[in-house]
């Protein structure tokens, strides 16, 4: 479909980091499961974290729905219960899904500085909440880098984009790209018919549809029943933002903490399996991180 014959895609919202702690003394700007940006189908979370030790995230359990990783500054280290452990740097994505149950923990890699990236999570449609766990973690030099020739480069994660197909084979239709455009660039995204998605700016400024955007801004589309574009225009400065949509699963979420189901049934479900070791949660009363101790209130 030519561009010129597609619409402009209407922003209905955009939205800053809103502060907060999470895990054992870290802090996160949260994105989307605030009171501004509850949810966004299939999306439950963003946070852009950036924090050093002993601050991190500890020993905890995940069930029915998917963990990014993308690290962008620093390193950060990670651990489970099913036997996987190592460190990204930067530029690295983790892509974990945790389906059925896993426990695992992710900490900074070091006191003295910053581990900068963003986590997303993806919910799992209700066939695919209970499969078996399993990771995708790639390397910055294995993620295709693609350049239009026009002032435009993607750092293509999932889905396709100037005809390279992503590094990470999503379980859900889900497209994460890292562009950066150049000063004096214009470029359109198209966004496809149905597909909920946004961008966050990473660093720079620029115009997308009309609107004025910059370094931690996030800005929502809404969707149509036909392809929209998303078009953006640079000006004296270049604009890095991660480029993030997905296909809505549309069924009905049930969530505490960790555990994101369809029905509160099978939220005391997930409850039940944790503490009593059973349905993928195995390992949850003999299991420990060896990377907690790193954490000030783990360093048993």
């Amino acid at each position: 479909m030519s561009t010129n014959s597609t619409k402009l895609a209407r922003i209905f919202k955009v939205v800053h980091p809103k502060k907060m702690g999470e895990g054992h003394g870290a802090v996160v700007g949260r994105l989307i499961g605030t009171s501004e940006v509850r949810r966004f189908d299939p999306f439950l979370m963003l946070d852009h974290f950036s924090g050093r030790l002993p601050g991190g995230f500890p020993d905890h359990p995940h069930r029915g729905f998917e963990t990014v990783s993308y690290l962008l500054q620093g390193t950060f280290l990670h651990e489970d219960s099913k036997g996987r452990k190592g460190e990204l740097k930067p530029g690295d994505v983790q892509w974990m899904t945790a389906g059925k149950g896993i426990i695992h923990a992710e900490m900074p890699g070091s006191e003295t500085e910053d581990s900068i990236g963003l986590q997303l999570w993806i919910n799992l449609p209700r066939d695919k909440k209970l499969i078996d766990p399993f990771y995708q973690e790639i390397a910055a030099k294995e993620i295709p880098v693609v350049n239009n020739k026009a002032g435009v480069t993607a750092k293509v994660i999932s889905g396709l984009e100037f005809g390279v197909e992503g590094a990470v084979k999503p379980t859900w239709p889900v497209h994460y790209v890292d562009f950066q455009l150049s000063p004096n660039t214009s470029f359109d995204k198209v966004i496809p018919a149905n597909w909920n998605s946004f961008i966050y700016v990473l660093s720079g400024e620029a115009e997308v549809n009309g609107t004025k955007i910059k370094t931690s801004d996030a800005v929502f589309f809404e969707k149509d029943a036909s392809p929209t574009l998303a078009r953006f225009t640079t000006g004296s400065s270049a604009v890095q933002f991660v480029w993030i949509g997905g296909q809505p699963i549309g069924e009905p979420i049930a969530q505490y903490g960790p555990f994101v189901m369809n029905t509160e049934e099978e939220i005391q479900q997930a409850f039940s399996d944790y503490q009593n070791a059973r349905n993928g949660f195995e390992e949850s009363k003999t299991w420990r991180s060896g990377i907690r101790k790193l954490s000030h209130d783990f360093d048993d």
